[in-house]
């Protein structure tokens, strides 16, 4: 069976690391059933009108879960980010994230890729959510690759950032670096995956496009968009008084830092990996733009 003849189960096929494995998977002539709730949402309607199948559904529904498995090859697992993570929302996470494996190996499906995050397990004494699903995953005996993106490029673009309206606001120390990736790359390596199973299968992988100082990412910013951005660090304390676990994910950042990831190593792999430089002249600078002028 030719990859063509395949089917792809892509989760979060609406959002942007789904979205961008289904646009990957799709250009590669795999056929992708994209799971959502909403098939009548504009990024549904885009990828039906690329060639993927929808399939309306709830991932914390188990029956649905079983009739999206019908006949897939493959799965890719993520589950919705929070901007604001809270003990309820990674607690959510965890039970959707099993529910997923579980209804994977019951449909025996060939290669399960989930979506963590970088330095999963070094996190986990203040949120264990992706790493309690790696852990679960490992145990399940069911074959699997594990992708641990660090934070997209695109949050940038975010009015949350500062940076449409002239600042970056950073938790971070200055001196602290911030790996980052764009979420196009991340949907390249679970197509890779898919595609080259003899190379992935048991495999976890970090995946970073980039990493960078918050007073790096000012002068490049500056540089691409022809005005002054400013570095602005919001104080520990407030950070903490606004969300707990953010908190402690900035102190861990500043305390231990990220974990180092060879970025030639993972270029030889993809060479088409962006920096953020380059994800600023591909597609970065000209939506932050266009979110700058928005009212």
């Amino acid at each position: 069976m030719s990859q063509k003849d395949k089917i792809i189960l892509v989760f979060g096929a609406t959002g942007q690391q789904g979205g961008e494995t289904a646009k990957y998977l799709l250009k590669n002539h795999w056929k992708v059933r994209a799971f959502t709730r909403s098939p009548s949402s504009e990024n549904s309607l885009m990828l039906k009108k690329f060639g993927a199948e929808i399939f309306q559904g709830d991932m914390e529904d188990s029956t649905s879960l079983d009739s999206a498995m019908s006949g897939v090859y493959g799965v890719f697992s993520v589950q919705p980010p929070e901007w604001e993570p809270n003990e309820s929302t990674d607690t959510n996470e965890i039970k959707v994230g099993i529910s997923v494996a579980d209804s994977a190996k019951k449909a025996k499906v060939s290669h399960l890729v989930y979506s963590s995050v970088i330095g999963a397990e070094r996190q986990s004494s203040f949120r264990t959510h992706k790493w309690e699903v790696e852990k679960y995953i490992h145990n399940l005996g069911i074959p699997f690759t594990i992708l641990r993106p660090t934070g997209f490029m695109e949050n940038l673009i975010h009015p949350r950032s500062g940076i449409p309206g002239g600042l970056l606001y950073e938790t971070v120390s200055p001196d602290s670096r911030i790996h980052m990736i764009s979420v196009e790359d991340i949907g390249a390596f679970a197509g890779l995956a898919f595609e080259n199973p003899e190379k992935y299968l048991g495999r976890t992988i970090d995946l970073v496009g980039d990493s960078l100082t918050p007073l790096q990412i000012v002068d490049i910013l500056s540089m691409f968009l022809d005005r002054r951005i400013e570095y602005m660090r919001i104080p520990l304390e407030t950070v903490y008084s606004h969300n707990k676990i953010l908190g402690q994910l900035t102190e861990w950042i500043n305390r231990e830092g990220y974990p180092k990831v060879d970025l030639d190593s993972l270029r030889n792999v993809y060479p088409g990996l962006l920096s953020f430089s380059q994800w600023l002249e591909k597609t970065g600078k000209v939506k932050i733009e266009e979110a700058s002028i928005r009212p």
